[in-house]
């Protein structure tokens, strides 16, 4: 036992014996939202001399803070029709990505889509407050409505109970939790430093590996495969199962190198419509916002024929699938599909234009090879059940314990 928890258990027992009372949040605290400035417009937003930050629900950080700079800023006549709120007060997020929760370290403007906690009808400590709404809304996140945004009623929310221990103990929990959340943040802090340097050596071990001779001969993507362009499959297609499917928006958000299992699925029928990936074929994205992201590829591995849709390129091809794969993230790659890309707000590089690019082609068993160490680098830097990214995720899983086991308290019946 720590000295923190055997402090705090013997405040407990002193103040508090029988239980702790539950309240709802509208006997505790009275909230308002936010407003969007009016008139809606571009000439709202504004970065001169006299703007001020406007939050949103993406400004609401992870860590019970605003982002340093908000993605907003609003003008002065903006800020004459908008809803005023000074630091040090507790936001809460209600749409959207809903249940985070700040206190705010400088003054700003807020969006609709948050609560405004600044008048308290009992005594309570502040940032226990806020412990418990982020801890309440972990619990309670699943009662909120929406398909696209999801939203929760003043009347749900306002009938959130959380406990309400003396001042004193609230004290020692806020005491004890900022202790873990500092010690929480200088860790992950050393463990994500060490994750990009792994990162760093794995970019560098990539393009050494995949660097060779004269020996080695190039040849043009569209000599050693077939592309096969998608069609077809917005969202609305997919269904809870059925054919697997793999949507271009995908592949920069969920695939990595590779993949032996889909994230969605469509019917047979619309399957019928759309192109098939067999195993060992090459997913390519055609189109993205950035030069990064186009030609982001996975690597079809499953025993089962999938589909895929427009924006998106098939590679029907002989070789090794992840070797290609790997290909597709080195630095010889970038530069030659960045000559053959189009567009400025939108990037394109055509399947036609990717059957020029050439990449080298060692033999099958050097292919085997390259991709034995890349797959342990991979699994290092990416796979969450191993290396340093499941050391992180034990990190937050043993803080968000010890936070929920200080927040829970054996409620008092009277």
């Amino acid at each position: 036992m720590t000295k923190h928890q055997s402090k705090f258990d013997q405040l407990i027992l002193e103040l508090c014996p029988n239980g702790v009372k539950y309240m709802e949040l509208g006997e505790i605290a009275a909230y308002r939202r936010g407003s969007f400035p009016q008139p809606y417009g571009d000439k709202n937003w504004y970065d001169g001399e006299d703007a001020k930050p406007f939050v949103q629900v993406a400004d609401v950080a992870k860590d019970m803070r605003l982002v340093n700079n908000t993605k907003r800023k609003i003008s002065k006549l903006a800020q004459k029709m908008s809803v005023f709120v000074p630091m040090d007060t507790v936001l809460v997020t209600l749409q959207g990505s809903i249940g985070r929760v700040a206190i705010t370290q400088y003054d700003c403007y807020v969006d609709r889509t948050l609560a405004i906690f600044e008048s308290y009808k009992i005594e309570i400590n502040k940032k226990y407050f806020a412990y418990q709404l982020q801890s309440k809304f972990n619990i309670e996140r699943q009662i909120a409505r929406g398909s696209t945004i999801k939203t929760i009623t003043k009347e749900e929310f306002t009938k959130f109970k959380i406990p309400v221990p003396p001042l004193t103990i609230q004290n020692e929990i806020v005491k004890i939790l900022n202790s873990f959340t500092e010690l929480e943040a200088e860790l992950e802090a050393e463990l994500e430093a060490e994750l990009e340097a792994r990162n760093k050596q794995y970019r560098y071990y990539k393009d050494k590996l995949m660097t060779f001779d004269d020996k080695v001969e190039q040849k043009a993507l569209g000599d050693i495969g077939v592309f096969v362009r998608g069609n077809g499959l917005p969202k609305s297609d997919f269904t809870e199962n059925g054919v697997g499917c793999i949507h271009y928006g995908q592949i920069y958000t969920h695939y990595g190198t590779y993949a032996d299992k889909t994230k969605s699925f469509v019917s047979r029928e619309t399957a019928k419509r759309l192109q098939r990936v067999q195993k060992n074929d090459l997913i390519i994205t055609n189109t993205s916002e950035n030069i990064e992201d186009v030609c982001k590829t996975v690597a079809w591995l499953g025993n089962e024929e999938i589909v895929t849709g427009g924006h998106a390129s098939i590679f029907k091809h002989k070789e090794n699938p992840k070797y290609l794969s790997y290909y597709t993230q080195t630095k010889y790659f970038f530069d030659e599909k960045k000559k053959l890309a189009k567009g400025t707000k939108v990037i394109d590089v055509s399947a036609k234009d990717l059957a020029k690019i050439k990449v080298p082609v060692p033999s099958l068993s050097e292919q085997n090879r390259i991709v034995s160490i890349l797959d342990k680098f991979d699994a290092l830097v990416n796979d969450i059940s191993v290396g340093l990214p499941a050391e992180l995720e034990a990190r937050r899983l043993q803080y968000e314990y010890y936070r929920n086991k200080l927040l829970t308290f054996k409620e008092y019946v009277e």
